[in-house]
Order: C-alpha cells, then sequence, then structure tokens
C-alpha cells in the first residue's frame, strides 16, 4: 500500500510580492549582430557568449529574455536598449 505524504511550505511574504519582470528583446531587420551583442554587453552587463546566445535566439525565435527582475531596476536598462535602437520592452 502507498503512503501519500502531505507537506507545507512556508512562504515569505516578500517571496510572494516580489514579482519578477523580463526585458524582451525582438528581432528587427536594421540591426547588426555585433550591434546587439555590443549593447547588450554594455547596457545588461551580460558576457560575451550570454549576449551572442541572445542575439541568435531573437534571429531565429523572433524575440528573447535578456534580462529580469522588478520593474523599477528594469526600467533604465530598457530605456537604453531603446535609445541604442534595438526593440525591446518590460513585461
Amino acid at each position: 500500500m502507498a503512503t501519500i505524504e502531505k507537506t507545507k511550505r512556508q512562504t515569505s511574504v516578500l517571496e510572494v510580492v516580489s514579482v519578477n519582470n523580463e526585458i524582451v528583446l525582438y528581432n528587427d531587420d536594421v540591426n547588426t549582430f555585433d550591434h546587439v551583442i555590443e549593447t547588450l554587453i554594455s547596457v545588461c552587463s551580460h558576457t560575451s557568449e550570454q549576449a551572442e546566445q541572445c542575439a541568435i535566439l531573437v534571429h531565429y525565435k523572433g524575440k528573447c529574455t535578456v534580462k529580469t527582475g522588478a520593474y523599477d531596476e528594469l526600467i533604465a536598462q530598457c530605456t537604453q536598449l531603446l535609445q541604442a535602437g534595438l526593440s525591446a520592452e518590460i513585461i
């Protein structure tokens, strides 16, 4: 006979309230791979490998999440991506 075990998990209020948002980068026909990679490195603090992988995903899939965090923390980075000519939004 199988035993069913129930467990309770305590969740802190901060854990429940802190919802992560994402900066999503979208594909376009304007920017080069090099520009996207350099911008992700400087704005989002990506390594060159991370930035290259994101650029490839954006190219083939049409979009890629490039950064996650609290909305207030992402606003400045998303603005910088937009100012660099990239297509991005916070969701």
